[in-house]
């Protein structure tokens, strides 16, 4: 009964962001929040699609690499998590922002090492 009432609010909350899509389509928090939502889901290829349309509408959306390049791995398709891996750590290092660069990096590492 729990897992059911689980996906129940995991679908309303889908359906919301849907919704406040609809009015900002290109809008990259709600975007991340629906990919996220699809990850929970394991619904990976209604998450990529997600991820990569933030990437393609905002490259700098830092987020965005992370959680997608967690999604990469997961699928098995190590060269383009490295790829994005490295292309967050640009960002964020242009971005001095350092603690997302950390976090890259060290997914980055755990990848290729």
């Amino acid at each position: 009964m729990a897992a059911l009432l689980f996906l129940y609010h995991m679908n309303e909350r889908i359906e919301k962001l849907k919704i406040f899509l609809k009015d900002s389509p290109d809008d990259c928090f709600l975007n991340h929040a629906l990919a996220l939502e699809y990850v929970k889901k394991e619904d990976d290829m209604a998450a990529r699609q997600y991820f990569e349309k933030n990437l393609s509408h905002d490259p700098s959306y830092v987020a965005t690499y992370y959680h997608l390049g967690k999604l990469l791995e997961r699928i098995g398709a190590n060269d383009q998590a490295i790829s994005i891996y490295e292309k967050g750590m640009q960002i964020t290092k242009a971005a001095n922002d350092m603690h997302s660069y950390s976090e890259l990096q060290a997914a980055y590492e755990d990848l290729v090492y």
